[in-house]
């Protein structure tokens, strides 16, 4: 399933772009934020079967999902508080790297443990699909996987690191991807094993 060669147009995986200092640094704001705004499980719709990963948000917006259905909300499901705000580093890296004028409005942190998954699906409840999906990966690594636009096509991987940010814009910002697997003791950013993952988007056309 995983191949060599360029990653399709849209998709850009810049590796390493954290240092240890700035991951650390940014741990430290993501952890305030979760005291802030507990982390929780959510709910896949109408089933109610719970997540794999627990999350939270930062941000004017945060994405939830129950039994309800997919939605973006400004406040926290269960506190009923509002999400707190996104920090500096990750504006700055949505400034450098999205190539869209306009500031991203939610910051999904989703927990992988590391027996978590993500399913393959496609990040389409925003209003603005011109903006770029930018992901920040910390602690243990994973596997992503992507393929194309439509489901079922063909896929490949790509072994995400602590420091790592993916984008997710063009051609491919509503291509299929997934988590197929954390890979326990890769990193030493964290306490104990587990991935965050950190999603920026902008939901709400300007």
């Amino acid at each position: 399933m995983s191949a060599p060669g360029a990653l399709p147009p849209g998709l850009h995986h810049h590796p390493g772009r954290l240092d240890a200092a700035a991951q650390g640094a940014l741990l430290a704001a993501i952890r305030e934020a979760a005291a802030e705004a507990p982390l929780y499980r959510p709910a896949m719709p109408g089933t109610g079967k719970p997540f794999s990963v627990r999350m939270t948000n930062c941000g004017t917006l945060g994405w939830v999902s129950d039994r309800a259905g997919y939605r973006y909300q400004p406040l926290h499901p269960e506190t009923g508080r509002p999400w707190p705000a996104i920090p500096a580093t990750l504006l700055e890296l949505w400034g450098e790297l999205a190539g869209y004028p306009h500031p991203p409005e939610a910051c999904l942190v989703n927990f992988y443990e590391p027996s978590a998954r993500m399913g393959m699906h496609q990040d389409k409840d925003e209003e603005d699909l011109a903006a770029p999906v930018l992901s920040v990966s910390l602690g243990d690594e994973a596997l992503f996987r992507f393929g194309g636009v439509t489901r079922g096509g063909p896929t490949r991987s790509l072994r995400l690191r602590s420091g790592d940010v993916l984008v997710l814009g063009g051609e491919s910002r509503l291509a299929f991807h997934g988590v197929d697997r954390i890979y326990p003791g890769t990193s030493t950013l964290l306490k104990g094993e587990g991935r965050i993952n950190l999603t920026l988007r902008r939901v709400t056309r300007p």
